[in-house]
């Protein structure tokens, strides 16, 4: 289990004398009339201002399920404006009932509150359930430890989940257990710290050594041409915008005396599927014992020393761990930062390589993270 750093008042903090965030609008029809102050106002946004507690996304999905209704008839454009004294009604379905089961999979919690819960997510463990990977899932021993507390609005698959981690990444997870939190939280992934409120990083030990101390990598990501199951680096217009920010935090040398692999420091401006990996990958220095993306780097694995090779060989997946969690409570306001270990097989590789003579260790610095 992590051991998280304390977040300032959390010693005592049952969340006794915080105002209570309203609840959502209860299912079924709700009749609205738009104000002059409305006048101008995206369908979205209106209805958004007029239920709180529901977020805008949710609404968007109402709207495109035919769940909203003028004068004129079902509604299906979120993007039209609202004039004074349009009526709008908006029927709220029952929440549905979670489809995946619940399973006492244990679960290692470093923070836990009646509105979120941050997690220390093993390798080997899949977010939520998708094909293939119907049970077992971090999902599945969220619904047995939280009951019915989890935030309906990822949806049946996946309440509560804000953000992610590939199955074979370890590190810190935050799920909300409110629609609230989850609205609140969603914001602050949606800005990746451009705000100073949100603060993740990653460490990753990778092929090679980038030639300059400190990097980004800006190019765009979309589904691969040849394999649909991956995703690679796309030219143009193609794909969505994604920015990753790094910095080497330690080199190390192979037995021939020569660069060999990298300790990086990573932050993320935006948050692709497999974003941190294929960046890498394209940069030149994908991460170590990446099945996916660093297959092409397989031959340098005759390169490290007897216990690297063997080290790596147990790791069985990418050494990319997420290492630190900060964002300001959603609720409460407060601000809530953890840190997690270095797992035991990813300590492994780095006990059994060798470090750059006269490379002074910058583990303390963060990668900028700042809009540009």
């Amino acid at each position: 289990m992590s051991n998280p750093t304390t977040p300032r008042g959390a010693e005592d903090d049952d969340l006794d004398g915080i105002e209570e965030t309203p609840p959502g609008p209860l299912s079924g029809t709700h009749a609205l009339e738009a104000s002059d102050a409305d006048a101008g106002l995206r369908l979205d946004r209106f209805l958004a201002n007029h239920l709180t507690g529901l977020s805008r996304a949710r609404i968007q999905t109402l709207i495109r399920q035919g769940n909203v209704e003028g004068p004129e008839g079902v509604l299906t454009d979120a993007a039209i404006k609202v004039t004074p004294g349009r009526h709008v009604r908006i029927t709220i379905p029952e929440p549905e009932p979670a489809g995946p089961l619940p399973e006492p999979l244990p679960l290692a919690v470093v923070y836990e509150d009646k509105h979120l819960i941050v997690i220390d997510k093993p390798a080997g463990i899949v977010v939520h359930p998708a094909a293939g990977h119907a049970e077992g899932t971090l999902v599945n021993a969220l619904i047995a430890h939280c009951g019915n507390e989890l935030s309906g609005i990822g949806g049946v698959k996946r309440p509560g989940i804000v953000h992610r981690l590939d199955k074979e990444t370890s590190g810190l997870l935050v799920v909300a257990k409110t629609d609230a939190a989850h609205q609140g939280l969603a914001a602050q992934f949606a800005s990746h710290g451009a705000d100073g409120r949100l603060v993740r990083t990653y460490e990753a030990f990778v092929w090679g050594v980038p030639p300059r101390p400190t990097g980004t990598i800006d190019a765009n990501l979309g589904r691969s041409p040849t394999n649909r199951t991956r995703m690679a680096v796309v030219r143009g217009a193609q794909g969505r915008r994604a920015v990753t920010h790094f910095e080497v935090a330690e080199s190390f040398i192979g037995p021939d005396g020569k660069p060999l692999s990298s300790r990086l420091r990573i932050a993320l401006e935006t948050g692709r599927t497999h974003q941190i990996r294929v960046h890498l990958a394209h940069s030149g220095h994908p991460v170590m014992g990446d099945p996916a993306y660093g297959t092409g780097f397989k031959s340098s694995t005759r390169r490290l020393s007897e216990n690297a090779a063997e080290a790596l060989k147990n790791l069985g997946r990418q050494a990319l761990h997420a290492m630190e969690l900060g964002f300001e409570h959603p609720v409460t306001h407060r601000p809530l930062h953890f840190t997690s270990p270095r797992p035991a097989d990813i300590q492994a590789l780095y006990d059994a390589l060798k470090p750059a003579p006269d490379a002074p260790k910058r583990s303390k610095a963060k990668p900028n993270v700042s809009k540009r």
